[in-house]
């Protein structure tokens, strides 16, 4: 599998952030792919099918994992077509629901395509509760869903290939790694 994340940047930021891949079988760290995505743009799905096809690891993927459906401010992830596309389940997890009235809010009155994203963010689904954190799901059951993240996290309730992509992106960019992965 592979669980992507963007690096931190600074609130005033346009232009290009890192976007990381962490490859994991199960809990291990079998490899990493990284490239840049637009602030606010709308590229991350094209960048994530490039990397990954582009990688020695496209064709052991089993899924792609998500950390939030949007990366580098709002560019969003339109998960039917990365499923689509990779051919493999998605799943977008985040520690607490999110506030999709100021999501929309946001979308509607400061970023460029804003009723495109949120057509995106609508098409991907309610957001359920499973095994203490939030999760959607393209291409897998519920139980394979929960099967998925038992046997991929290791230490709190996030899967490993999205807390190691986490902690690689912020180590990129800052020297160091931070913030709750």
């Amino acid at each position: 599998m592979i669980g992507f994340d963007d690096a931190p940047f600074a609130r005033g930021h346009r232009g290009d952030v890192t976007l990381v891949g962490a490859v994991c079988s199960r809990t291990r760290l079998d490899g990493v792919v990284s490239g840049r995505v637009r602030r606010d743009g709308r590229n991350a799905t094209d960048r994530m099918v490039e990397l990954v096809e582009r990688s020695q690891f496209g064709g052991h993927l089993q899924a792609v994992l998500l950390q939030g459906i949007a990366v580098a401010g709002f560019n969003v992830v339109d998960v039917h077509a990365l499923h689509a596309r990779l051919g493999v389940p998605v799943l977008v997890v985040a520690r607490r629901p999110p506030d999709l009235a100021a999501m929309r809010r946001a979308l509607r009155s400061r970023v460029p395509g804003g009723a495109r994203k949120w057509r995106l963010i609508e098409a991907a689904g309610p957001m359920e509760a499973l095994r203490g954190i939030q999760v959607q799901r393209v291409g897998l059951s519920r139980p394979a869903a929960e099967a998925l993240l038992r046997a991929t996290t290791l230490h709190g309730k996030l899967p490993e290939a999205v807390r190691l992509a986490h902690l690689i992106a912020s180590g990129m960019t800052e020297g160091r790694s931070r913030g709750r992965a």
